[in-house]
C-alpha cells in the first residue's frame, strides 16, 4: 500500500500545478511548445508535458548606468531607468525569441545614449534630459516590440559629471551669484549717495533761504532802528555808527558766554568801541564832503564825465619813425 500511495501522490503532484497572478506558464510536450497557461489551478500530463518556464507579466524596471562624453569633452555618467512589460498576447515571442531581454535592452540604451549625448554640451544634457529619455524610449520600442516587450517609460534619473567638473560648476555658480550680489550692493550704494546728495542740496537750499530771510529781517530791523534814532535828533550816519558799535558789544557778550570758544575779535580793547564810533563818523563826514565836491564840479563843467576829468586819447604805440600823430 505504501508504494501505491507514493505513486498516486507523485502522479497527482505531476498532474496539477498552479500559476500565480500576473504570470504565464509555458507548457511543452516532449520538448516542443504546447500551450500557455495563465493564473489559477492548471493540469498537465505527467511524464509527457512539463513546465518549460514562467513569464512575469508585471511592469519591471531596469537601471542602466552609461558613461559617455559630451560635446565639450566632459565625461559624464547617466543613469537610465527603463520600465518595460511583456505583452500578454506575445508571451511566446518573449520566451522563445530572446535569451536575455535585459541584456538586449541594456545594449540598445548604450547605443542611443552614446549617440545622443556627444551632440550636446554638458549644460544641454541637464536641460534636455527629457529629449534623451524620449530618444531611448523610441529606439527601444521599435526594437523590442517584435520580441513581445512593450517599453512603458524611460527616465534619466541621474546625471553625474566628473568631480572636478562639478567643483568648477559650483565655483562658476558662486561667482555669478557674487557678481549679482555686488551689482545689487553697488545699486543700493548709488541710491544712498543720490539720496544723501538730494538731502544735502535741500538742506543747503533751506539754509540759504533761512540766511536770506535772516538778513532781510536784520535789514528791516536796522531800518526801523535808524528811523527811531532819527526821530530823537540823531542823523543817519550817527545812527549807523551807533548800531554797528552796539552789534560789536553784543558779539563780545555772546563770545564771553561760550566757555570753549577759540574766536578772537580784533580790536577788543576797552576803548575799541569809542575809537570805532569816532572813525566811522569821521569816514561818513569825509565821504559826504567828497560827494558834495564832486557834484559841484559836475555842475560847473557839464562835458566832464562822472569820473571828474576828460581823458585825452593816447595814440597807439609804433616802431616806425616816419609815422607821426
Amino acid at each position: 500500500m505504501i508504494p501505491l500511495g507514493l505513486f498516486l501522490f507523485f502522479v497527482l503532484f505531476g498532474v496539477f500545478f498552479t500559476v500565480k497572478q500576473q504570470t504565464s506558464a509555458i507548457i511543452e510536450t516532449f520538448g516542443r511548445y504546447s500551450s500557455i497557461r495563465n493564473s489559477g489551478l492548471q493540469m498537465k500530463i505527467p511524464l509527457v508535458q512539463r513546465i518549460a518556464g514562467r513569464i512575469n507579466l508585471k511592469i519591471q524596471q531596469l537601471d542602466v548606468l552609461v558613461e559617455t562624453k559630451t560635446k565639450d569633452d566632459v565625461f559624464v555618467r547617466l543613469k537610465i531607468s527603463v520600465q518595460f512589460q511583456v505583452v500578454k498576447d506575445k508571451v511566446y515571442d518573449a520566451f522563445y525569441k530572446l535569451q536575455s531581454p535585459q541584456d538586449q535592452i541594456t545594449s540598445y540604451v548604450f547605443d542611443v545614449v552614446r549617440a545622443e549625448v556627444p551632440k550636446m554640451k554638458l549644460d544641454d544634457v541637464f536641460e534636455r534630459k527629457d529629449d534623451i529619455a524620449i530618444a531611448v524610449k523610441s529606439e527601444l520600442n521599435d526594437a523590442m516590440i517584435d520580441y513581445g516587450y512593450d517599453i512603458i517609460k524611460t527616465l534619466v534619473t541621474d546625471i553625474d559629471p566628473d568631480v572636478q567638473v562639478k567643483e568648477a560648476m559650483n565655483r562658476i555658480n558662486a561667482a555669478e551669484r557674487e557678481k549679482v550680489a555686488a551689482e545689487y550692493e553697488a545699486e543700493a550704494e548709488r541710491i544712498k549717495i543720490v539720496a544723501k546728495a538730494r538731502a544735502e542740496a535741500e538742506s543747503k537750499r533751506l539754509q540759504g533761504q533761512g540766511i536770506a530771510d535772516q538778513r532781510r529781517e536784520i535789514a528791516r530791523g536796522l531800518e526801523e532802528s535808524v528811523d527811531v534814532l532819527n526821530n530823537v535828533g540823531i542823523n543817519s550816519q550817527e545812527a549807523s555808527a551807533l548800531i554797528v558799535v552796539t552789534q560789536h558789544y553784543d558779539t563780545l557778550q555772546s563770545i564771553g558766554e561760550e566757555t570753549n570758544t577759540n574766536l578772537i575779535l580784533l580790536p577788543n580793547s576797552p576803548q575799541a568801541g569809542s575809537n570805532m564810533l569816532n572813525d566811522m563818523i569821521a569816514s561818513f563826514v569825509a565821504s559826504n564832503q567828497i560827494g558834495e565836491e564832486m557834484r559841484k564840479q559836475n555842475k560847473s563843467n557839464p562835458r566832464m564825465g562822472s569820473g571828474g576829468s576828460k581823458r585825452k586819447r593816447t595814440p597807439p604805440p609804433t616802431d616806425d619813425p616816419d609815422v607821426t600823430f
